[in-house]
């Protein structure tokens, strides 16, 4: 192992404590995506501990509805590493309490993805202490809406992703294995509203045109639509229609989850869903949505992305594999503009959404030496 490995190693080991402390400071600054004036507590404290450990006042980009997204960057010059870090989490404030059992660290937004916000303020900071030459500055962008389909940050993160060279995602690794997420599937949300004509379920039946009879048959269709050999999904998740028992139904509502490994299924899907046509006379259809985060694709450039991570681990005494998996994330974005992205440098854990949501400390101080050891690499 050469020297700079051995340092960085050490100073991740010296720091350990202080890194686990801030971690869980962050957790307990609770930030559920739908609760500005929580969020935004929490982003006050992530621009506190980036300032005390880094000495960098973050540029902050106001929101009306949700949590004001920030960046941060340490260095100069034109090139430029972008680093993902959403602070915005699923869980109500109270659901969950920050605790640790035996080498488990329990608490909301632990995993997803607070370890690996802190997991890249202080792998930037080791750069920094030690000296480590960086070819490009860094960019740290926390963003508060990503549980909720990064509606306000999209922009701000391609506008970020367009000036950068590589984006890192700190999001969690995957589950057990500890794999980086070298592809993702993109995902689409659809509402499809269906009109049809009320009538007396009882006295004049056939003078309707039920609308939930509609929606059962699209339903069908849309689900025929899954291929798992290609890994397509379509799923109904939630639908609803109808007034009374007694009433043929006149209107019909259902919201659809679609996922797909590339972007071309995805548009093949979208222009079948667009295009969906009546089964009968009387029924009219209004589709609303489209294509959501595109696919993370393994592309030429993200692969070589990804050997200099596996190079990163390897010089560090680790060793990382990739996988492929069927969540989104704000690195589907930007592999989508050909940026070379990589995903799932965060937190070793398991139950991200779930009330087991944790991280394993014994595997938390190792990724963020691969951070700092792979801010070196481009």
């Amino acid at each position: 192992m050469e020297d700079k490995q051995q340092r960085i190693l050490d100073y991740v080991a010296q720091h350990g404590e202080q890194i686990i402390e801030d971690l869980k400071q962050l957790v307990q600054a609770e930030s559920p995506s739908d609760r500005k004036d929580l969020v935004d507590a929490c982003g006050q404290k992530i621009r506190q501990l980036v300032k005390e450990r880094l000495g960098i006042d973050g540029v902050i980009y106001p929101q009306e509805l949700r949590g004001d997204h920030m960046t941060f960057t340490l260095g100069q010059g034109e090139g430029q590493i972008l680093i993902l870090a959403h602070f915005d989490t699923v869980w109500e404030p109270g659901r969950l309490t920050l605790h640790q059992e035996g080498d488990k660290l329990y608490g909301p937004g632990v995993l997803d993805m607070k370890g690996g916000l802190v997991a890249s303020l202080w792998a930037m900071k080791a750069c920094q202490d030690l000296g480590l030459p960086l070819a490009k500055k860094v960019c740290l962008l926390c963003n508060s809406d990503e549980e909720v389909g990064s509606s306000t940050s999209q922009a701000l993160i391609e506008q970020m992703a367009r000036q950068s060279s590589v984006v890192l995602c700190t999001e969690p690794a995957e589950a057990v294995t500890g794999n980086l997420k070298k592809a993702r599937k993109g995902t689409g949300k659809y509402t499809i509203t269906i009109y049809g004509k009320a009538s007396h379920a009882g006295n004049d039946p056939q003078g309707g045109v039920s609308a939930v009879e509609e929606m059962a048959k699209q339903t069908l269709f849309l689900h025929s639509l899954t291929d798992y050999d290609k890994g397509t999904t379509v799923n109904v998740g939630v639908a609803q229609g109808g007034t009374r028992a007694n009433i043929v139904a006149e209107r019909a509502q259902m919201e659809v989850d679609v996922r797909t490994w590339t972007l071309a299924e995805a548009q093949r899907i979208d222009g079948i869903i667009q295009g969906l046509q009546p089964t009968r006379p009387g029924i009219s259809l209004e589709v609303s949505g489209g294509i959501g985060r595109p696919a993370l694709e393994f592309t030429p450039a993200n692969q070589q992305a990804f050997a200099l991570a596996q190079q990163a681990a390897e010089e560090l005494g680790q060793h990382v594999e990739g996988a492929a998996v069927g969540g989104g994330s704000d690195g589907n974005f930007t592999s989508a503009l050909g940026v070379p992205t990589l995903d799932g440098l965060g937190a070793v854990g398991d139950g991200p959404h779930a009330e087991r949501e944790h991280i394993e400390l014994s595997r938390y101080l190792p990724r963020v030496a691969l951070l700092a050891n792979l801010l070196t690499k481009f």
